[in-house]
C-alpha cells in the first residue's frame, strides 16, 4: 500500500468549530467513510497506517547502558536545570485516559466524560550542551480564530480541538530563551505531542523511540495527514538505538549525553517508541512518564492507561513497571503525561534564573 494513500479521505484542514462530542466525531467519520471506495477502506482495514510519512534515521546520541548506571546516580544531585511549562489547556475523553474497565476504576465508579488535561513541554538546560526540550507543546497558529488549520477536519473534530487553550505557545516561549533549542525529545509521536513543532526552526534535530513513526494503526489514516504537516520542512527524525536492558527494569536505557545526567528508557505500550526520561537535577531527579500514565487518578490508583493506548496489554505491563520503579525510588519527582502530582512551575528555577 502506497503511503500516500493512508490518509483520511477528504482531510481538508478544519474551518468550522468541529464538533464537541464523541459520538458526533463518530458520525462524520462514517459520513466520510460513506464517500470512500470499497478498495480504498479495504485497504486501510487489510494494511493499517503509518503514524507519519516523514523520513526516518537512527540517532547518533545516546549510548545503550544498563539501567543499574542509572540507579547508581539517582542520589547525586545532577547538572540539568528542568523548567516545566504548561503549553495548554484541554479536555478529552476518560476512556482514553484511564481503563475505565478495570476493577479499581468501577469500584471507584468512574464513568466516561470530559477529563480535563493539560499539554506540557520540558525544557532540559544543561550547562554545557544547551537546551533540549521534552514534546513540542503548542504552535502559535492555535490562538488562530478558527484553530489551527493543519489539523484535520475530522481528526479536529473526533479529539475536540476546539476546547484547547493556548496558554504558552512553543513560539511565545521561545522568544524568551537566551539560546536556541539544541534538539527536541518526543515522548512518542501521537498527535497532541507534535503540535508545537512548526514554531521551531526547520533544522532543529527531532528524536524519538524506534519504530515510532511507521507504527501501524487502523486510527492513523485520520491522523497521519496532521502529524506530517506539523513535520513539514523538517529534516529526518532520528530514532534513538536502544538495545535491551541487561538489568531488565525497562526494554532499553540510554545515558542520552553520556555524562549521566539525562536518561531514556524504552517504555513501549502507549505507542511502540514510547520513551520516558530521567533528568538529574540540582534539586534531585525527576522522571518524565510521558504517556505511560496520563492522570493522577490512574497514577494514584494504579490503573493504567485506557483506548489511547496502541496496544492495552503492553500498555499495562509498562505502567505498572515504570510505577514500581518510582515507588522504589522515592527521591524520583514524578511528571505525567497530562496532570500534575504537584503544582506545576511555570517559571525557571533559581539556579537557571541564577546562571
Amino acid at each position: 500500500m502506497n503511503p500516500s494513500q493512508c490518509r483520511s479521505p477528504h482531510s481538508t484542514h478544519h474551518s468550522a468549530r468541529p464538533a464537541h462530542s464523541f459520538a458526533a466525531a463518530l458520525r462524520r467519520v462514517r459520513t466520510v467513510l460513506g464517500r470512500t471506495s470499497p478498495s480504498a477502506i479495504l485497504a486501510v482495514v487489510s494494511f493499517g497506517c503509518s503514524m507519519s510519512t516523514h523520513a526516518t534515521r537512527p540517532a547518533r546520541l545516546g549510548q545503550a547502558v544498563s539501567s543499574d548506571a542509572l540507579v547508581a546516580v539517582l542520589e547525586r544531585p545532577g547538572p540539568v536545570v528542568l523548567e516545566k511549562i504548561v503549553a495548554g489547556d484541554w479536555v478529552v475523553e476518560r476512556s482514553g485516559l484511564i481503563n475505565l474497565g478495570s476493577e479499581k476504576a468501577r469500584d471507584a465508579g468512574l464513568e466516561d466524560g470530559g477529563e480535563p488535561i493539560h499539554l506540557y513541554v520540558y525544557a532540559l538546560h544543561h550547562p554545557r550542551l544547551g537546551t533540549y526540550i521534552v514534546d513540542s507543546g503548542l504552535e502559535e497558529r492555535f490562538r488562530a480564530e478558527g484553530g489551527n488549520d493543519r489539523v484535520g477536519a475530522i481528526l479536529a473534530a473526533a479529539m475536540n480541538t476546539d476546547a484547547l487553550v493556548v496558554r504558552t505557545s512553543t513560539k511565545e516561549w521561545l522568544a524568551k530563551q537566551r539560546e536556541r533549542v539544541a534538539g527536541v525529545f518526543l515522548t512518542h509521536m501521537h498527535f497532541d505531542h507534535v503540535l508545537g513543532l512548526p514554531d521551531l526552526p526547520d533544522d532543529t534535530p527531532i528524536y524519538t523511540g524506534p519504530g515510532e513513526a511507521r507504527a501501524k494503526g487502523l486510527l492513523h489514516a485520520f491522523v497521519s495527514g496532521t502529524v506530517d504537516r506539523m513535520l513539514e520542512g523538517k529534516g529526518p527524525i532520528r530514532e534513538w538505538r536502544f538495545q535491551p536492558d541487561p538489568a531488565g527494569r525497562f526494554d532499553g536505557v540510554l545515558d542520552v549525553f553520556g555524562d549521566a545526567s539525562v536518561f531514556a528508557l524504552h517504555v513501549p505500550g502507549h505507542s511502540p517508541g514510547s520513551t520516558a526520561f530521567v533528568v538529574r537535577t540540582p534539586d534531585g531527579p525527576h522522571l518524565l512518564a510521558g504517556d505511560v500514565s496520563h492522570t493522577r487518578w490512574g497514577w494514584e490508583h494504579d490503573v493504567e492507561p485506557g483506548t489511547f493506548s496502541n496496544d492495552a496489554a503492553q500498555s499495562a505491563l509498562t505502567f505498572h513497571r515504570l510505577r514500581a520503579f518510582a515507588a522504589a525510588h522515592p527521591q524520583l519527582t514524578v511528571h505525567l503525561g497530562h496532570q500534575a502530582l504537584r503544582e506545576p512551575t511555570r517559571k525557571p528555577s533559581a539556579a537557571l534564573a541564577a546562571q
